[in-house]
């Protein structure tokens, strides 16, 4: 029986697993979590797990939740290859630092950006205040540049010559931002070119997949009035970034 992953691509971590799964050819069962339409808080997912969050594995009676010890999960149960996670003990310290990092530094600043550009104008009918936007962005920028000087540098990946989950983990954190209109990679050369080379080791049709509906995001309003968005979630959402 295949392991169940459940999932929302609007959610970066969730397609970092999602393109982990699929990249490494891992069987899963696809199990949609609806986050716009508040499944996450239902009683069935409830069940699933009391943290309430996507993404989560199933498999058999073990559950795990956060994206990272999933990845790390899977890339240890499926025997994938040595440059995911690799056995060298300093290179995968490498992939741990920048994992450990990157919650608060591109994750954080990246999601926020992608709230106040994408979703909370929706939520709250206005947009957000310039100087909060403004100062979301900087945030930003000085991780994108922390991530450049610091864990790339000129190497082809984050730990060198192969891919890694360091940057899986990065590319979908980064492109969150790109959904909403703010090209992170322009007028950033060796980032581009980083994107590109992750993007073809992914595979151009997958990471596409992955990411369609992230590029979609201009779509949101019309989803969320189809869908008349709890207004328990309208509240949630607000508390968390106003």
């Amino acid at each position: 029986m295949p392991l169940e992953l459940y999932l929302d691509l609007h959610s970066q971590p969730c397609r970092a697993v999602f393109l982990f799964a699929k990249i490494t050819k891992i069987p899963f069962e696809y199990k949609a979590v609806d986050l716009s339409a508040g499944e996450h808080f239902g009683e069935d997912f409830g069940k699933v797990s009391i943290i309430r969050k996507v993404p989560v594995l199933k498999d058999g009676e073990f559950i795990l939740t956060e994206s990272i010890a999933i990845m790390q999960y899977l890339a240890a149960k499926h025997c994938t290859p040595d440059h995911w996670y690799p056995a060298d003990l300093q290179k995968r310290a490498r992939v741990d630092e920048y994992l450990s990092w990157q919650h608060t530094n591109i994750r954080a600043n990246g999601s926020k950006v992608f709230w106040f550009r994408g979703v909370l104008p929706v939520v709250t009918g206005a947009p957000v205040p310039k100087e909060k936007m403004d100062s979301a962005v900087e945030d930003l920028n000085m991780a994108l540049k922390i991530f450049e000087e610091k864990f790339l540098q000129d190497r082809p990946f984050i730990i060198g010559a192969k891919i890694s989950l360091a940057d899986l983990a990065a590319i979908v954190e980064m492109m969150q931002p790109v959904g909403t209109g703010l090209d992170v990679f322009e007028g950033r050369p060796a980032l581009s070119a980083w994107r590109d080379r992750v993007k073809k080791e992914i595979g151009v049709e997958v990471f596409d997949e992955a990411h369609k509906i992230i590029m979609n995001v201009d779509i949101l309003p019309q989803t969320f009035e189809s869908k008349g968005i709890p207004e328990f979630l309208k509240l949630r959402i607000q508390k968390m970034f106003i």
